[in-house]
């Protein structure tokens, strides 16, 4: 089976009532730790990799990993760029295999936004590429993702039918109160989503799947792990899971998650080396690695996300 597109999966979510998972990918470990978990119930795939990502581990290097993921796999996998913000680097990853590509021009203004967004689409729909959009700016830091509390902001409902519209994009990114990172609220905060917001946007776009940048939970798990061998992470609060569920029930049809993946990732590292000072093989450090990995991604298929047996 070869790389798909989002279109189906999001067809078939909207429907569903159910959200695909975009997961966050950098090397071998954390793509096969994802789709294991996947593989075993049988989930539909997005895997996304940031301009970050791409420079770290060589886009030759991921679209082989994504490839032989799908090979040992069988799943519709999805190849997505994460956050790209030029023409350029979405053509090149077009142009480098990629099924999907995020143009986001949410740093721009409302016009300049969508002149972006249509450049990207044109050469992207010429390509059979699909193409995410952005609207509205969702705070913190996340690779080169990097938006102070003061600059962020809330999606227009009354802007997406005319961004949609004149960008011809196939899903549209919205902010409406998640944020990037692990550091999403501080400490006594109450995260709340805006789902009066998200229940405007499907009003004025019936059947448009909508997307959620910044959606890990911060699970207390992996934080606790880390502090426990010798990190010093502040207390973190993620995003609700009860919330990210009701998001996928709405008009919700992919969600990101990143941070999450780094801390399962980091926390089985960190214990591993506090238990065992004196190794030194990365296949022992990394297996336990990639097992956190796979069992968060199982958490999320089919807690969260829903889309267990969709595949």
């Amino acid at each position: 089976m070869p790389l798909v597109t989002s279109k189906e999966m999001f067809e078939k979510a909207y429907k569903g009532g159910y959200a695909i998972g975009a997961f966050n990918v950098n090397n071998m470990e954390i793509i096969q730790g994802i789709t294991e978990a996947a593989k075993e119930l049988q989930a539909p795939l997005i895997l996304q990799v940031s301009s970050g990502a791409r420079k770290y581990a060589n886009h030759t290097y991921l679209i082989k990993l994504v490839e032989a993921a799908i090979i040992e796999t069988g799943l519709p996998i999805c190849l997505h760029l994460d956050h790209g913000d030029t023409f350029e680097l979405c053509k090149s990853c077009i142009d480098g295999g990629f099924t999907s590509v995020m143009i986001d021009g949410s740093h721009h203004s409302f016009e300049d936004n969508i002149a972006l967004t249509r450049q990207v689409v044109d050469y992207a729909h010429a390509h059979g590429v699909v193409v995410e959009g952005e609207l509205g700016r969702l705070a913190g830091i996340e690779d080169a993702v990097n938006v102070s509390a003061e600059d962020a902001s809330y999606t227009n409902p009354a802007q997406v039918q005319e961004f949609v519209e004149r960008t011809g994009v196939d899903s549209l990114a919205i902010a409406i109160g998640t944020s990037h990172g692990a550091y999403k609220f501080k400490p006594g905060q109450k995260p709340q989503l805006r789902f009066d917001i998200l229940a405007e946007v499907e009003k004025r776009l019936p059947g448009f799947p909508i997307v959620l940048h910044g959606a890990s939970s911060v699970i207390p798990e992996f934080v606790e792990t880390i502090n426990k061998y010798g990190g010093n992470m502040p207390d973190a609060i993620g995003i609700p899971e009860d919330m990210l569920r009701k998001a996928a029930s709405m008009a919700v049809c992919k969600i990101n998650i990143d941070s999450d993946l780094r801390l399962a990732m980091t926390a089985a590292i960190r214990q591993y080396f506090a238990e065992n000072p004196a190794h030194f093989d990365p296949r022992q450090y990394l297996k336990p690695a990639r097992e956190n990995i796979k069992r968060l991604v199982a958490h999320k298929i089919t807690d969260v996300l829903g889309c267990d047996g969709k595949a």
